[in-house]
């Protein structure tokens, strides 16, 4: 590479460099003397990926979780009964086969729930009375009362994604239409002021279509057998188990339609749960939602199919996330773009994500937002998500490290688009002492995005971008109009040093690839800049 009339070669390019800026792991404010800090790490422009694009996950789900020795819990019986009438940290047993979880079960301090293969808790009921009304099917009186909605769903008409009930029908998830005029094969209607469920599938098993001796178009009030061929279930109980414990541990179970809230979980966990080896699936909100959960850990799940997100974090410090499957999730319809929808989720949180596959959600991959602080993002596999691969924002003190980002940012919908403001691999949006280094970030809708905007206050001070170092990043932009940069708005200019690129390598097709206050540049123009003077291009 040339720069300046100066040959830069690649042994020179190899020497290690320390990395300025770095905050100590503590990441304390406080001016005090607490020893003497970590060495910050080395980083050299790249020669290849890091490991963890080499890396494999490994099984998650029931099958890696230990066997559970403890008290059975039956099949029909009431888990809440059984565990009122135990001491607290007492060892629950789950008997394979289907716990229809009629009420969220509140466990004790340091209890300890397990399960194994075939042990499946399900929030939903059966529905098993229909009634041919036309062309359509009907059951009546197994919908809740009217309850308060929230969410931001794709459709901002008419909000499917607000409710929580889900129908399956066969075992297969049926998608919500907000009208009978609308329903159609693979759809169900629900209508909350009659209390009424249509469909346009048979429930009923019956090949024909019809009930016996019923002609086509004509209504029968009387309902239908439902033979087991064809079962239909509606997920009507909000959350699997309730989070006021401490220390509860939660393994080997399969957690699968629980009609969660919006923002809700199928799984709420609380202080320093353990929820390690389960498959939560099929539920309408978050899978598994930490709430105030001060050093909790979520290890070797599968967390798919789930209605908004995979897993959620709020106000909860020093939680381990790792090694999850998260794949799949924002199956009821939730806004893609711009409403934590997707893999994964943390606010006002601190702590570890890393070693996950977070794969083909429907949203942002991983997600931090609003008041995240000594967050660590660290050696995660992150393909093909509609939305940013990692998005960092109007937050502080974060480490986006070694981490596979690619084939992110390609989905539509309302508020997408392929411009720097949309990210695609990795985003910073006005958040402060950043650390992106020593990640792949391939082939996504665009590159590393870092953004300017007016944010106001936060719990450690405004919201700005500062401080925020990208380096040691193998970055290739694949696509025809994919870029990486910085953006601003006008209220929220960025200041002098705020962003530095340095000693990453790029693999561009084309020389125009980058942004900066509002313009395109070439590889020249974007070093004239003063960003990437000693990294390489190919």
């Amino acid at each position: 590479m040339r720069r300046r009339g100066v040959r830069i070669t690649g042994a020179a390019l190899a020497v290690a460099l320390l990395l300025a800026g770095c905050t100590d792991s503590g990441g304390s404010t406080d001016s005090g003397d607490a020893g003497p800090k970590p060495a910050p790490p080395t980083v050299t422009v790249p020669t290849g990926p890091p490991a963890a694009a080499a890396a494999a996950l490994g099984p998650t789900g029931p099958s890696t979780a230990a066997p559970c020795r403890g008290t059975s819990i039956a099949v029909g019986a009431d888990p809440q009964r059984v565990i009122d009438s135990r001491p607290a940290g007492t060892t629950y047993c789950f008997a394979p086969g289907v716990h229809r979880i009629a009420r969220p079960i509140e466990p004790r301090d340091g209890d300890t729930f397990g399960g194994g293969a075939g042990a499946v808790l399900t929030g939903s009921v059966p529905v098993t009375e229909w009634s041919r009304e036309g062309s359509t099917w009907a059951a009546r009186g197994v919908l809740p009362a009217a309850y308060p909605l929230k969410g931001q769903c794709e459709d901002n008409r008419t909000n499917p994604c607000q409710l929580g009930e889900q129908l399956f029908l066969g075992g297969v998830h049926l998608n919500r239409v907000m009208s009978l005029d609308e329903l159609k094969p693979g759809t169900f209607f629900g209508d909350y002021a009659t209390n009424a469920l249509y469909v346009a599938d048979d429930p009923t098993g019956n090949p024909t279509g019809n009930p016996a001796g019923n002609p086509a178009g004509k209504a029968d009030a009387t309902p239908a057998a439902n033979p087991v061929g064809k079962p239909a279930e509606l997920s009507r109980t909000t959350t699997a188990f309730a989070r006021g414990a401490q220390r509860v541990t939660v393994t080997g179970l399969t957690i699968e339609h629980f009609a969660s809230r919006p923002q809700g979980g199928a799984l709420e966990a609380g202080p320093g749960w353990r929820v390690t080896g389960n498959e939560v699936r099929w539920n309408h909100g978050v899978g598994v939602m930490l709430i105030e959960a001060d050093g909790a850990e979520a290890v070797r799940n599968t967390i798919a199919d789930n209605g908004q997100l995979g897993l959620g974090q709020y106000k909860s410090a020093d939680v381990r996330v790792t090694a999850n499957l998260v794949t799949r999730n924002n199956t009821d319809g939730f806004w893609i773009a711009d409403w934590e929808s997707g893999g994964i989720k943390s606010t006002r949180s601190s702590g570890e994500i890393s070693g996950n596959d977070v794969v083909a959600n429907r949203g942002v991959g991983i997600w931090s937002d609003i008041a995240e602080y000594d967050r660590r993002i660290s050696a995660n596999r992150i393909r093909d998500n509609a939305a940013d691969g990692i998005r960092y924002e109007i937050s502080y003190a974060g480490v986006i490290e070694k981490n596979v980002v690619e084939g992110n940012g390609f989905g539509t919908g309302r508020g997408s688009g392929g411009s720097l403001w949309d990210g695609g691999g990795i985003n910073v949006n006005t958040s402060s002492d950043v650390q992106v280094r020593g990640n792949l970030v391939k082939d996504n809708r665009n590159g590393i995005s870092i953004q300017s905007r007016t944010r106001g206050e936060g719990p450690r001070g405004r919201y700005v971008l500062s401080n925020v170092v990208v380096e040691g990043n193998l970055i290739v932009l694949g696509g025809p109009a994919a870029s990486t940069g910085v953006v601003e708005n006008k209220g929220s200019p960025t200041q002098s040093g705020a962003v530095t690129f340095r000693r990453n390598s790029y693999q561009l097709p084309t020389s125009t690839r980058f942004g900066y206050r509002g313009k395109e540049l070439s590889w020249p123009q974007w070093q004239e800049a003063g960003f990437d003077q000693d990294s390489v291009k190919s």
